[in-house]
């Protein structure tokens, strides 16, 4: 093995005892390296793939690379083309982090599942011919009888490739596909993170279906990762995979403010500190949008879902007038516009104003999808828009897929008498993109008893994340903090222990990733 080899290799570990003693990221108890001295982690047969210690451009040719000698990392042979390699072990939900080697202008790819690409390809300073074609996109998906045949192909939000001949990295969160008793798919896989030597490039992207060249053409709960051998020459190490563990779990603004914690800064360096995955900020404007993205960059957080929302009644200002300018600074994120609607006209959940309100929404709906935004409409207790149901309802109506519906705990409670959430969740699952969750009172009939902190109140919050599993969510939950008052710091670090303990039902079967070495 290479000295740089294994450098990387004890830096890797040193990450993982970090990981472990912080006892935050529990998927680390159960990490499985699939490369190392052979090819027992891998299917056989293995082509003209070599075990090395190292790979580097030729120095004739620089289209190809040479293997060194020693072991750890995998070469897929002196001419770069032979066949894709296969883990043993088949993985649904999982963390993984690869690193790779492309010789000048070679392409190669990571299938998560045998079926959705992450786009391994020598970028480097090459414009794009389309998206999902640079190093580390997602890869589009293929259909002859469409035109184009390409299609919901992904590129990075920034471009973070290095030169032909570096070893870079690509850490990813992926979430398989869900489906019900009867084999149907009531959700999408999704690449929940995908970080590029990094550099945060994807964040929350849904896929249909498997992309283009992939090993099969259906859908499974479990699969094989893939590394295509036969594109050019390329080397890899360091490969390794974990539980991805439960969904994001992110803040909202208004759990983050107190009288220490004005700025954006002061927020964001908290929510960082007690493990928070982001935050969900109120709309100002874009130059405050900017700031705050900036900010939560440095701090390797997300915006989240940004709050805003639609006036449908005639003659009024449909929107705030920034929200263009605020789209096209979101632009990339594939970031969330969280939109309320109110009526002076209408009474709540009247349907008199849907046709107004489809108007409005299908306008921003067509702006937000020119620059990878989507919107969730925001249920509000009072607001003309009230329930799940309403939201349900008016989605499908504005009919676009960048258009889908939130779950908002606290307002489900006080509009409904029901506290079984899952025929509601059935309903709004295939296009939920948000939920928002908060400790409450069972029979709370106001916001002080139905917004709490998440480790108070006697709502059952561990059931009802079964339910939220069991319903097939993958995605992103926010804790909200309206009017609990008293300290955030308090708040948020009592919120985050009580979730550690009520998400470990989202963490799905662990078996796939052999014993533990830790018990979590």
């Amino acid at each position: 093995m290479t000295r740089h080899v294994m450098i990387r290799m004890m830096a890797a570990a040193i990450l993982v005892c970090a990981s472990a003693a912080a006892g935050r990221d529990c998927s680390q108890c159960h990490k499985q390296h699939l490369t190392g001295g052979d090819f027992s982690a891998w299917r056989g047969p293995t082509g003209d793939w070599l075990n090395a210690g190292d790979a580097q451009l030729n120095p004739d040719n620089e289209k190809l690379l040479v293997p060194r000698s020693g072991s750890g990392a995998l070469v897929n042979g002196p001419a770069g083309k032979t066949v894709h390699l296969f883990s043993q072990q088949e993985f649904g939900d999982l963390r993984a982090h690869i690193e790779f080697v492309v010789a000048k202008d070679s392409n190669s790819g990571v299938y998560f599942q045998s079926r959705y690409e992450i786009q391994v390809f020598d970028s480097w300073q090459k414009p794009s011919d389309y998206p999902g074609i640079e190093c580390a996109g997602i890869y589009q998906r293929w259909d002859d009888q469409r035109k184009p045949q390409g299609f919901e192909g992904h590129s990075p939000r920034l471009s973070a490739s290095k030169p032909p001949g570096k070893w870079q990295t690509l850490d990813v969160v992926f979430r398989a596909p869900r489906f019900d008793k009867s084999g149907r798919k009531i959700a999408n896989a999704r690449f929940e993170k995908v970080v590029h030597n990094g550099v945060l490039v994807h964040s929350d992207v849904e896929l249909t279906g498997p992309t283009r060249a992939s090993a099969f053409q259906d859908e499974k709960p479990l699969g094989p990762l893939m590394l295509q051998g036969d594109h050019g020459p390329v080397g890899y190490c360091n490969i390794w995979v974990a539980p991805a563990g439960p969904n994001p779990f992110f803040a909202f603004d208004n759990a983050a403010q107190d009288a220490n914690h004005q700025t954006v800064e002061s927020q964001a360096k908290l929510l960082k500190e007690l493990g928070y995955a982001g935050i969900s900020p109120h709309y100002t404007g874009p130059e405050p949008m900017a700031r705050m993205l900036q900010e939560l960059d440095k701090n390797d957080l997300q915006a989240f879902a940004v709050y805003t929302g639609i006036n449908i009644d005639p003659g009024a200002q449909a929107h705030d007038p920034s929200l263009n300018e605020g789209i096209k600074v979101l632009a990339g994120r594939n970031a969330i516009l969280w939109i309320f609607a109110q009526s002076k006209q209408h009474k709540p959940s009247d349907a008199a104003g849907d046709a107004r309100a489809v108007e409005i929404l299908r306008t921003l709906a067509e702006a937000a999808a020119r620059h990878r935004v989507r919107i969730a409409l925001y249920p509000h207790n009072g607001f003309w828009l009230e329930t799940v149901a309403d939201a349900v309802r008016i989605a499908e109506k504005v009919d676009r897929a960048n258009v889908g519906v939130t779950f908002n705990l606290c307002h489900w409670l006080r509009v409904s008498r029901d506290r079984d959430a899952r025929t509601v969740l059935a309903k709004a699952m295939p296009r939920l993109f948000v939920v928002s969750i908060n400790g409450a009172d069972t029979d709370g009939r106001d916001w002080k008893t139905l917004i709490q902190t998440l480790d108070r109140g006697t709502f059952d919050m561990t059931g009802f994340l079964e339910t939220l599993r069991d319903a097939g969510y993958t995605g992103p939950i926010g804790f909200q903090g309206y009017g609990i008052g008293g300290d955030a710091r308090d708040n948020l670090k009592r919120t985050m222990t009580a979730w550690e303990k009520h998400s470990r039902v989202l963490w799905g079967d662990v078996t796939p990733f052999g014993v533990p070495q830790k018990a979590p």
